[in-house]
């Protein structure tokens, strides 16, 4: 019988220790990385656990009732997580994102959506504070969070056939629910809503056109995600990989469109329209059309680890710094000086070349979220 062996995360709440410099300096908002790149966005997972066990994320397989997640004392408070955000904003950042696993599953949430709507960029502006979920309980916790403060919704669906949902979620969660908490978002005030769908060619390829028919008309922005080599347990294969202009092709076949220009320098999706006027889509490109080269994102693990690509093999603990005494001011340069460091691009030098150089191995995207 052979023994079956299931992966740790990486850091196993161990990241590199941050560099605090000798000398510290009040931040200004403005600072870059190796590459010019500024800091304005940071994604935050609140859990490590998920209701789900997409193939592409978190195969059943490795994410069994045997795997080791993360304990409460190892998460990040609400309390702490709102304090590394101010710190955060200060440097630069404008836009937060909720992510997981799946953020719902987090325990009041709505909670800390409300802590965080209170804090102001440096302009003085609202934080564009926005949430990804699978939208399997959206219709219980879409009213408070709203209420808390919430600005925007990212709802991930992978097709409408519910024989191919499920096989994609591998739960046997009916579509029906995630389109009914669509329409709860909706009814709430949710406006600007995003589903995206990763299309993974053999599995759910047949769900595009049907996917845009749904969508089409709606005000719901469907975007159509390369499957991604994220992480070392999802069996990725360059072979089903449907890169986006096919599935472009495919769209525009049925239904005309043309492409329109982003909404700000290092935008993700690629914007395109239906040509009648009724409606928006993107494409999210990061295997075929890397977007290294304006990457403006930082990501903070459920346990605390500041991570500066979804590729990444290792993090940085804020976690220790958080509960160890050190300022603000402490913290903000230890972030400053990680970033101004940094000279990540995966998705550009992607290859055999890569892994060798990980050893094979990169942080799970249900650690840090997507």
């Amino acid at each position: 019988m052979v023994e079956k062996v299931i992966p740790i995360r990486l850091d196993e709440g161990k990241g590199l220790i941050p560099s605090i410099p000798g000398k510290l300096i009040s931040p200004n908002g403005l600072i870059s990385d190796t590459r010019g790149r500024p800091l304005r966005d940071l994604r935050i997972s609140v859990t490590d656990r998920c209701n789900f066990r997409c193939t592409y994320c978190m195969p059943k397989e490795v994410f069994d009732s045997n795997y080791p997640y993360l304990s409460h004392s190892d998460l990040l408070s609400f309390e702490e997580i709102s304090r590394l955000t101010s710190i955060f904003v200060g440097l630069g950042v404008e836009k937060i994102r909720l992510t997981g696993g799946e953020p719902l599953l987090r325990k009041n949430l709505e909670v800390l959506v409300e802590m965080l709507a209170k804090i102001r960029t440096t302009a003085g502006s609202s934080l564009d504070l926005t949430l990804t979920t699978n939208g399997s309980i959206l219709r219980k916790k879409a009213a408070a969070l709203k209420n808390a403060g919430l600005q925007r919704l990212t709802i991930s669906l992978d097709g409408l056939n519910d024989n191919i949902f499920k096989k994609m979620n591998d739960v046997d969660f009916p579509v029906t629910d995630v389109l009914d908490g669509i329409v709860a978002a909706q009814e709430v005030g949710f406006s600007n809503l995003k589903v995206n769908m990763v299309v993974k060619k053999g599995t759910n390829d047949q769900e595009i056109i049907p996917m845009a028919k749904h969508f089409k008309g709606t005000g719901v922005t469907l975007r159509f995600i390369e499957f991604m080599d994220v992480g070392s347990s999802n069996g990725w294969d360059l072979s089903q990989v449907l890169p986006s202009q096919e599935v472009a092709n495919r769209i525009n076949a049925v239904f005309p469109i043309e492409p329109i220009e982003a909404n700000y320098p290092g935008e993700v999706a690629q914007r395109w329209r239906y040509v009648d006027g009724s409606g928006e889509i993107g494409f999210i490109s990061s295997v075929t059309q890397t977007f290294c080269h304006e990457c403006t994102r930082a990501r903070i693990s459920t346990d605390g680890q500041l991570y500066l690509c979804l590729f990444a093999k290792e993090g940085f603990d804020f976690k220790t710094l958080l509960r160890s005494g050190k300022s603000d001011l402490e913290i903000a340069n230890a972030i400053m000086s990680t970033w101004t460091k940094r000279d990540d691009h995966y998705s550009e030098i992607r290859g055999s070349n890569t892994l060798i150089a990980n050893g094979g191995k990169k942080v799970e995207m249900s650690y840090i979220g997507g």
